[in-house]
């Protein structure tokens, strides 16, 4: 490589080592690298800027957002845990399985595991903890239930992969159904074990008419990600269009049915939306710079032929990519895997012929467990953060349930029918 191609590379490294935020790091990179190399800068900015922020699927990414932070208000987020503790009723540790339902269902409101973890988790490690949980399994199986979101669609990290590997959205959310579930389900079953175990406290069981009432205030919110996902799936509605109505859906029934929105809160979620989206705006601009110089120095062709060096088998590849993403995931943002790294290894992906919805179901898993992963994982820290668990206690009690999802993954990535089978059914 040219000296030229290290400067981003460096540049990204001392970026890392001085914790700078990644943003500016891509930024300085690019705008260094365009400055040695002589490039016309308004030329550059305007080709890729003008193609990036035209581009219509980007536009969810804010309307989901906004949707999460409607639905993250009081009212509708305990109408939602009591109608959670209503369908676990009264097995052993039913508030860690509580946790696990409502990050099913919260996760089709905000599509990420940092806003899962740290909206709703609290109110569910509080509960916990006043039901006489230890803290750290509680922060424990908040962070690890938090990976569902960006699984179960919808998904912003779908959305940014389906922006970079040219992969339908609505394929990728139908792909992230099924994974979505089975890691409900076996993160459920690792809860059932341990509580029988340590003995947690059973729930409480609900009677028809008590189930029935909690199940019918819980039935708009619920509505939510049903109008998102029907609209898409339908063919009705664009995934972007399909933001803008469940926004708007989720915006009246806070309004008109919970009435938790006054205009002092309406307007806090705004400002939390517009700096939300504001902050991912900024990344996906400094990430199409860093794009355009991973494209001219032509680095994913040398990366296909490191890959090729080793390995023609689609088989090993994915597993080269699992291991790497997960040793990456533990120390680098979300964002940096999916706008620096994946640009990289998707031309030898489709090269070896991978399903892209298979892959990129498989790498944003991959992501997910990484941010659940000692010895950062940043969802540990906002875990640990938000109640006030030291966080080496917290890493300890997630390790068995980071095995029990490495485990699923390994399934998923072998499995490829497991991920396809509803994008080749139903689109």
């Amino acid at each position: 490589m040219s000296f030229s191609t290290w400067i981003p590379i460096l540049m990204l490294l001392v970026t890392f080592a001085l914790n700078i935020p990644v943003t500016y790091g891509m930024l300085a990179a690019g705008a260094y690298y365009l400055l040695y190399t002589g490039a016309d800068l308004g030329i550059v900015l305007s080709q890729t800027m003008g193609s990036l922020y035209t581009g219509y699927v980007l536009m969810a990414i804010p309307l989901f957002i906004f949707t999460a932070n409607v639905m993250n208000s009081g009212s509708v987020t305990d109408a939602m845990f009591d109608f959670s503790k209503a369908v676990v009723g009264n097995r052993k540790g039913a508030l860690a399985h509580v946790n696990i339902v409502i990050s099913l269902i919260f996760s089709g409101m905000t599509g990420s595991a940092i806003a899962d973890a740290a909206g709703i988790g609290k109110m569910e490690i509080e509960a916990m903890r006043k039901d006489g949980y230890d803290l750290p399994f509680s922060c424990a199986i908040t962070a690890a239930s938090a990976t569902i979101g960006p699984i179960f669609p919808p998904s912003i990290p779908f959305v940014i992969y389906a922006m970079l590997s040219g992969t339908s959205v609505g394929q990728l959310f139908l792909g992230g159904m099924i994974p979505g579930i089975l890691i409900a389900v076996v993160l459920g079953l690792y809860v059932s074990f341990i509580s029988k175990k340590r003995n947690y406290p059973p729930g409480k069981r609900f009677g028809g008419r008590q189930f029935w009432a909690t199940t019918l205030k819980a039935l708009p919110a619920l509505f939510t990600p049903v109008i998102l996902l029907v609209g898409i799936y339908t063919g009705v509605m664009t995934p972007t269009e399909a933001g803008a109505v469940a926004a708007l859906y989720a915006l009246l029934i806070s309004l008109l049915y919970y009435r938790t929105m006054g205009a002092k809160a309406l307007l806090k979620t705004i400002w939390d939306t517009v700096i939300a989206s504001g902050q991912i705006t900024i990344l996906t601009g400094s990430a199409a710079v860093f794009s355009y110089i991973v494209a001219r120095e032509n680095i994913p062709a040398m990366v296909s032929g490191f890959f090729a060096s080793i390995t023609n088998s689609p088989y090993v590849f994915l597993l080269l990519i699992n291991i790497l993403f997960l040793i990456l995931g533990m120390f680098l943002d979300t964002a940096v895997l999916q706008y620096v790294f994946l640009p990289m290894i998707l031309p030898m992906a489709k090269a070896l012929g991978l399903d892209m919805v298979h892959f990129g179901v498989i790498v944003c898993l991959n992501m997910m467990i990484g941010l659940i992963t000692p010895p950062f994982g940043f969802t540990l820290f906002v875990t640990s953060g938000i109640s006030g668990t030291p966080f080496a206690q917290v890493a300890k009690e997630i390790l068995p349930m980071v095995l029990v999802l490495l485990a699923l993954l390994l399934v998923l990535t072998y499995v490829p029918g497991i991920i396809t089978f509803l994008p080749q059914l139903l689109m």
